[in-house]
């Protein structure tokens, strides 16, 4: 059975203090760059992928107000902004940073589309549940 997916995002373990949910690689990359991990040639290269998807993607104004929202490729137009964010997945391979790549069909509600992305918000809280119980036989 061939699952096709229409979202992508590309995220870390830590999670962003406003939106209590994964970063996204433009602020893992970032961070490493402000951490001073990254060598100099390296922060070039990623400057360029970040100039490149200033130009090229639109900036939802959403994000530009800083509101609660996280970002969401969509898998049908994705193929050229993949291509140009792979040298991004290579940097946090070289850093030993680790990332996801999670696909979805259902990304939460979605406040602002464009060709290339959808803009889900999110609650700012983290939701934490108890472990269900046991569902082994020999329990």
């Amino acid at each position: 059975m061939k699952l096709n997916y229409k979202y992508v995002r590309i995220q870390g373990q830590e999670l962003a203090a406003n939106t209590m949910y994964a970063k996204g690689i433009f602020s893992m990359c970032w961070q490493l760059i402000q951490n001073d991990i990254m060598d100099e040639e390296d922060v070039g290269l990623f400057k360029e992928i970040d100039s490149w998807f200033a130009e090229n993607l639109p900036w939802p104004p959403q994000c530009k107000n800083r509101e609660l929202v996280v970002c969401f490729f969509k898998t049908e137009n994705t193929e050229e902004m993949m291509k140009m964010i792979r040298p991004a997945l290579w940097l946090l391979e070289k850093y030993h940073h680790p990332y996801y790549l999670v696909y979805t069909n259902t990304p939460g509600e979605i406040v602002y589309e464009d060709k290339y992305q959808v803009v889900v918000k999110v609650s700012g809280k983290l939701d934490i549940e108890d472990v269900q119980p046991s569902w082994s036989p020999e329990d």
